[in-house]
């Protein structure tokens, strides 16, 4: 299981290369640094709010987790 201070970090390593690409994209669309600026922002910190939520779900589930076999007392 992932401590929250990795999750935290994993969620603003990741929201850094999002926001990146995401800032890219408008500005290629737009050809406006303020409105990709702007649009990056707002979607980076609503997007990082969901990420936190969507690893702290997936970390208290153990589907898909392969657990090792627990060995037998004598």
């Amino acid at each position: 299981m992932d401590s929250h201070k990795r999750t935290i970090f994993k969620t603003i390593t990741w929201r850094i290369i999002a926001t990146v690409t995401t800032i890219v994209v408008i500005y290629a669309w737009t050809g406006s640094w303020t409105k990709s600026l702007g649009a990056g922002l707002v979607a980076n910190a609503l997007k990082t709010v969901f990420y936190y939520i969507h690893e702290r779900v997936w970390n208290a589930t153990d589907y898909g987790r392969l657990h090792k076999p627990v060995k037998a007392r004598r």
